[in-house]
């Protein structure tokens, strides 16, 4: 596995960018993976040595105002944090990273989110779509409290997200990877934090409209999730589509367990 990281220069800024490409042999296809709400493109290293040697191309980027990607944080600047640009940002950067190839799609999360506008406005582009731990509308993904997370950081700053949502829940990792996810939640735009927070609690369900695409999807949840692992199977039944678990994790299953995960997603990956 050869792993190269850069940035890519999209028409609203550049972003930091990786790919992973398999050592010899023939590439079967490359996939693209969008990170969540306070995420980043590092969100999916952990699956690279595995999505490589299942012969896949892997690219990931960190989204506008994320960790070490550009973006605005001036008074109002959240306008620019929105599903929909969000959306048109994935098509742009596959004009750049994988022009005139149909790719395999994962989003993470909030990035489900993105990732499904992707979808809709440009079905053609995509071989296949995995929807991993991620809500289907702003009501699921508890709209109320993605408010008060914005008013949280209106207030308090980015800190005052990290103390409040995120530094309780770290106390599992090993203390360099708490130091990374602090600094990371410190470099974060504070305009993307607000923006994401609002665009997704007021984000419409448009599972009818996914399904209509025919693009082929899956659905995963680490079955300890927070985003209810019965509201995602409900999404994969009105999609018509599987529904997989992976066991064990919470609601980062492609760091918590990627190896697992990955043999859940190349299965469907290989069968489209």
């Amino acid at each position: 596995m050869t792993v190269t990281q850069s940035r890519i220069e999209i028409s609203r800024g550049s972003l930091s960018f990786f790919e992973a490409v398999p050592d010899g042999g023939e590439v079967r296809g490359t996939v693209l993976m969008v990170p969540g709400f306070t995420g980043s493109k590092e969100d999916f290293l952990p699956m690279a040595p595995y999505v490589t040697a299942a012969g896949y191309r892997l690219i990931a980027y960190s989204q506008l105002g994320q960790f070490d990607s550009d973006g605005p944080d001036d008074e109002g600047s959240e306008a620019e944090y929105t599903i929909a640009k969000f959306g048109a940002d994935v098509l742009e950067v596959l004009d750049l990273a994988a022009p005139g190839e149909r790719v395999h799609l994962l989003g993470h999360s909030f990035g489900g989110l993105t990732t499904r506008n992707a979808v809709l406005r440009d079905p053609r582009r995509f071989r296949s779509y995995v929807i991993l731990d991620s809500p289907p509308n702003g009501a699921d993904a508890g709209a109320e409290n993605l408010s008060a997370l914005a008013d949280v950081v209106r207030t308090q700053g980015n800190e005052g997200l990290w103390n409040g949502m995120l530094a309780p829940l770290q106390e599992m990792f090993p203390a360099p990877v708490k130091e990374f996810l602090h600094r990371r939640m410190l470099a974060t735009k504070t305009h993307n934090l607000i923006g994401i927070a609002e665009t997704m609690a007021a984000e419409p369900d448009l599972v009818a409209e996914l399904a209509a695409t025919g693009v082929p999807a899956l659905v995963v949840a680490g079955e300890n999730d927070f985003v209810l692992v019965p509201v995602q199977q409900d999404v994969a039944a009105r999609l018509g589509v599987k529904f997989e678990i992976i066991a064990g994790a919470g609601h980062t299953p492609n760091e918590e367990k990627p190896e697992e995960l990955t043999a859940v997603v190349a299965a469907f990956w290989d069968a489209h």
